[in-house]
């Protein structure tokens, strides 16, 4: 399956963000099938971690760029929530996920995993990643 980017999320990111914690997966989700680097930073706290690959963390425009890298492989995103832990504004996500296909240009690609997420509910009432770790307890 290839992504079409749509122009409207290129310049305006429309991806709706979820007051509840057990959706915010599929939140994230649906701004990666997107296309727009735009919609995906929108799942994530301003003081956001992102861990690309076990033992290393990005934040800021090296979490945006990270994202891109693998919003560039042109394939789509499948999630599945395994559990969902709240305390107060605070959420940890257990999901497991994959990215399978063949990019345009014909090569394969099998990544998959189980996050290890952590949430926070912001004062808009809305949930974002404060640290996105696909790989969760993989070993460096």
């Amino acid at each position: 399956m290839t992504l079409h980017r749509n122009s409207a999320l290129d310049h305006a990111p429309t991806v709706a963000l979820t007051c509840d914690a057990a959706q915010h997966p599929h939140v994230f989700a649906t701004a990666f099938n997107s296309g727009g680097p735009e919609a995906l930073a929108r799942v994530y706290a301003e003081d956001a971690v992102f861990v690309p690959r076990p033992g290393g963390q990005v934040t800021g425009t090296e979490l945006v760029a990270a994202n891109a890298g693998f919003q560039s492989l042109g394939l789509p995103i499948r999630v599945n929530p395994r559990h969902t832990y709240v305390s107060g504004d605070t959420a940890l996500l257990i999901v497991d996920w994959v990215i399978a296909g063949r990019r345009p240009d014909g090569e394969r690609v099998h990544l998959e995993g189980t996050a290890t997420d952590v949430a926070r509910r912001g004062p808009d009432g809305l949930w974002r990643y404060l640290i996105d770790n696909p790989f969760g307890t993989a070993q460096a």
